[in-house]
């Protein structure tokens, strides 16, 4: 019978079947690298990119702020400005109060009727005066309780009293001073 060696061939196949093995981990090894490398290059610039967005958002956020502290400013100096022009408003309508009621009284005296004292004060008012009847001074307090600026006239007193040789009629009125609406 003839006997062959299958040995060296057996082992030949080993050392083919190993290197052929060791070709497929090291292609296997090398294309994992490759595809991690790939995989790492695009979260890199990925990340790259969502820092620079980032950055971007920032600086804008920054701009944004200096913005709102200058519309913050601006609301502030609007309101000072809005609080100023309420005080010259006051101010100018209490300039022009005293005219107003000395004004509508001047329009309110009737002929034959003199004042002999006025005085306002906290908004009340005081007049002292003559007139020669007793319907002159009725209808001197009609005609200031018709006015913008007078309310609640009253007479205090009345009584008659000579002057010269005529009769007149001494009276003292109260009331108060109104300030109307602005418009």
């Amino acid at each position: 019978m003839i006997r062959i060696n299958l040995l060296p061939v057996r082992a030949a196949q080993k050392k083919e079947k190993l290197r052929s093995q060791v070709t497929i981990l090291v292609l296997s090894l090398v294309l994992v690298g490759l595809v991690c490398g790939a995989l790492f290059i695009q979260q890199q610039r990925t990340n790259d990119n969502l820092q620079q967005e980032i950055a971007d958002i920032n600086r804008r956020n920054t701009e944004l702020q200096s913005r709102i502290g200058e519309v913050r400013d601006y609301e502030k100096r609007k309101a000072d400005l809005e609080q100023k022009l309420n005080v010259l408003a006051a101010l100018k309508n209490q300039k022009t109060g005293p005219v107003r009621l000395l004004d509508d009284l001047s329009n309110a005296l009737p002929e034959e009727l003199w004042l002999t004292s006025f005085s306002e004060q906290n908004g009340s008012i005081d007049l002292a005066g003559i007139a020669d009847t007793e319907q002159r001074v009725a209808l001197f307090m009609e005609t200031l309780e018709q006015s913008d600026h007078y309310s609640n006239i009253e007479l205090t007193v009345t009584e008659q009293t000579t002057v010269g040789n005529r009769r007149m009629q001494r009276f003292t009125l109260k009331g108060r001073a109104v300030t109307p609406a602005a418009n």
